[in-house]
């Protein structure tokens, strides 16, 4: 994503809440992230009735080019009722303004973090995007999906732009969100800018979920380069979260680099009508390839809570 909607010319500085840089791996000496975690959101009121939380895993790879500073994307990972996650993309066109891209989506996420069990929320996630992006002050833009699960099994989501959501069940896509763009490769954002897109722009939905379903979270460096039935395959192939994201990542940063491989990327540009230059047509060269990018994969799938007890963290 390399295309701001909006621009401005002064730059503000303000320190950011928390950092969701990644843990250095010794691997290709890549920076990744993963996290495994199980959320435990039993009932208060009737402590027979068996309800529906998160077990996350997460993993990230930055941009080939921005690896020493972690990339340019954030993500959220809650345990606030039956779990939230959330994942902001930064606009990396920022940078031609001397603006880091990776300062706003970063804090937008801090703000989230803090918010989530704000009374004005209300388990909103509209609202949520409304405050966090309130309160962050940070010169950038970012697009940014958000979802929230209440521990009856609903699962509420707000996107802007195109970060995005698949729920799996029994081996299929049940649910997804879809993209808001103004045109090819620049999608709805939320921004520093006083006029631009809000959470009132945000694509708002709601899906039931049940014991054994697996949501997909992840910026577009996921979407633009792995196929849904690839997803569907993966996720079918490993049943601990943690693997399944970094199944999916690694898949996503392997389309990313093959210059043959016709991407979901590339064949959305055909269909807007993008293509090679008649030159390069007439010597036999296609458009194909994967879109370099910095991929986030969250996976959570959903389980009984009952039986959970206290919050299991383990870091990789």
């Amino acid at each position: 994503m390399a295309i701001p909607v909006f621009w401005d010319s002064i730059s503000r500085s303000h320190p950011f809440l928390h950092s969701s840089l990644p843990i250095l791996s010794n691997e290709n000496s890549i920076p990744r992230k993963n996290k495994w975690l199980c959320f435990s959101s039993t009932s208060q009121l009737d402590p027979i009735q068996s309800e529906v939380s998160f077990c996350v895993g997460t993993h990230l790879i930055p941009h080939p080019n921005k690896i020493e500073r972690g990339g340019e994307d954030a993500f959220l990972v809650s345990s606030y009722n039956g779990g939230v996650i959330a994942v902001a993309d930064g606009v990396s066109g920022w940078a031609e303004q001397n603006v880091d891209p990776s300062l706003f989506p970063q804090e937008l996420m801090a703000n989230a973090s803090y918010l989530v069990a704000d009374e004005e929320v209300n388990y909103d996630p509209q609202i949520l995007l409304r405050k966090a992006h309130a309160a962050t002050a940070s010169i950038g833009s970012a697009t940014v999906i958000v979802a929230m699960l209440e521990r009856s099994g609903k699962l509420k989501i707000a996107n802007v732009g195109d970060c995005g959501l698949r729920v799996i069940r029994g081996g299929q896509i049940i649910f997804s969100t879809p993209i808001q763009e103004h045109y090819f490769d620049c999608p709805y954002q939320l921004s520093s800018e006083t006029v631009g897109q809000t959470y009132i722009d945000a694509m708002v939905g709601s899906v039931q979920l049940t014991e054994g379903d697996t949501i997909v979270m992840g910026s577009d460096g996921l979407f633009d380069n792995v196929f849904d039935d690839e997803i569907v395959s993966i996720i079918a192939r490993h049943s601990n979260v943690t693997e399944a994201a970094k199944a999916l990542a690694n898949l996503a940063s392997i389309h990313s680099m093959d210059s043959e491989f016709e991407s979901p990327y590339v064949l959305e540009a055909k269909s807007k009508g993008i293509d090679v230059p008649l030159w390069k047509k007439i010597l036999g060269m296609k458009l194909t390839g994967g879109k370099l990018d910095d991929i986030t994969v969250v996976v959570g799938q959903v389980v009984r809570s009952q039986g959970l007890e206290g919050e299991n963290n383990s870091e990789e």
